[in-house]
């Protein structure tokens, strides 16, 4: 018999001393217990350690950049140091001191010749329109002013003689900023610097996540209203049937997301093919055809086909689980076929139902490409407008504070139902 299997099993050639257990070379038993435990973990470990620091490197890594651009705000500091400086006793009435705009007229000169002044136009523009002119142009005289500079800077554009420029300049002046996340709840800094909501006709991001959540609610019920009876049939069906509706349930996925997508808009359109057949079994006139496509209606339809599979899948592998013979005794005993479907069958799918719901709504609430091919104006989801923010606009900060909200939402959602139903009772096979 080997030292090891000594070690861990105890074998005849283990004694005592002093009344405690040791192996043949002297080693308390526990003390070599632990270390061949130690061991084991550490190869454990080693095994998982690729995927766990590719984990790091394209998920973790990711969303703590996401979270920390979310906040972060170097540009006004970095640029104009001086000029908060000169701020400081400032009070935010009326127009600041000359000191400020001898400043302003160093640093925007400097700015100027390193090409630094983009970044920090940019940036205030998103705060106050015009902004991104006024430093530009005045960037580009800056180092020829001379004093006073104060009137040289009001002479120069119109937003130098409003308080309210030199307020955001101020209020940016912090390396952390919580802007992009008042922004992105419809917010706004009133003249006091306290948060305000937006005019009515300004609030675009609180309906957009409403919407989102709503949209995403809607397709899982959805899902699961569809899935339920085809995840039923499959596990109820013997296995070669079952495994040819399998395969149909799995085709969508051998199909390129783009290509289901675009069929749906060549089915859903005004002279699409449903419209065409609702004509021909006469059930609406040519004049009031359905519009189907490029709005909310859109969205739900497509999203609810493109995500039905994972709905079914959890659910048809919980339900290959249940034994008839629980709802053939629940009949025995006198229930009728409904009563016994009810109160012994569906409640052995709540696994299967949990782990579709939870699959579903996560994906559907950062869906992307479909609604932004067949949503139109009302079928947008907030993913759309975060995406419009990185590609077009540039207000990265913004993006990322929206992801952020949107990833929060997500994770409190998850916590309420591990609190209510427990994510320990979640199958997906």
């Amino acid at each position: 018999m080997s030292q090891t299997d000594d070690t861990l099993n105890g074998s005849d050639e283990d004694h005592k001393v002093d009344g405690q257990m040791v192996t043949v070379d002297g080693t308390p038993l526990k003390a070599s217990l632990k270390r061949a435990e130690r061991k084991r973990t550490l190869i454990a470990f080693l095994l998982v350690a690729p995927l766990l620091t590719y984990l790091m490197i394209t998920f973790i890594v990711p969303i703590g950049q996401m979270m920390w651009r979310s906040v972060d705000n170097p540009q006004v500091i970095s640029v104009l140091p001086k000029t908060l400086e000169a701020l400081e006793d400032w009070d935010g009435e009326g127009i600041p001191d000359e000191p400020v705009f001898e400043a302003l007229a160093e640093e925007l000169a400097v700015a100027s010749a390193n090409r630094t002044v983009g970044r920090l136009a940019v940036r205030l523009n998103y705060e106050i329109s015009a902004a991104r002119g006024a430093l530009m142009g005045t960037s580009r005289s800056a180092a020829d002013m001379e004093p006073p500079y104060k009137q040289a800077f009001l002479d120069d554009h119109r937003l130098w003689n409003e308080s309210e420029f030199y307020r955001i300049i101020k209020r940016e002046g912090d390396p952390v900023t919580a802007s992009y996340y008042v922004a992105a709840f419809d917010g706004a800094y009133n003249e006091a610097g306290e948060i305000v909501l937006q005019d009515e006709n300004r609030r675009i991001y609180i309906d957009l996540f409403i919407r989102t959540f709503s949209m995403s609610i809607g397709i899982t019920l959805l899902t699961l209203l569809l899935g339920f009876p085809i995840s039923f049939l499959m596990a109820s069906l013997p296995m070669r049937t079952a495994n040819l509706l399998m395969i149909f349930v799995l085709l969508p996925f051998w199909t390129s997301l783009l290509v289901r997508t675009t069929s749906w808009i060549v089915l859903l359109q005004q002279q699409g093919v449903v419209n065409e057949v609702l004509i021909l079994v006469g059930l609406i006139d040519d004049d009031s055809r359905l519009g189907m496509i490029y709005n909310m209606t859109g969205t739900i339809i497509a999203m609810t086909h493109i995500l039905l599979p994972f709905m079914v899948l959890p659910l048809y592998s919980v339900m290959k689980t249940i034994p008839p013979s629980y709802v053939r005794a629940a009949k025995s005993l006198g229930a009728t076929p409904w009563t016994a479907f009810w109160r012994i069958y569906v409640p052995q799918t709540l696994p299967g139902i949990g782990a579709g719901g939870v699959l579903v709504f996560i994906i559907s609430i950062g869906y992307y490409i479909t609604p932004a091919l067949v949503g139109g104006q009302s079928g947008q989801m907030i993913s759309n407008l975060i995406a419009y923010h990185m590609q077009t606009s540039l207000n990265w900060g913004l993006a990322a504070a929206l992801g952020s909200v949107l990833l929060v939402s997500v994770l409190i959602l998850y916590w309420v139902y591990n609190r209510l139903v427990g994510a320990d009772s979640l199958k997906l096979g």
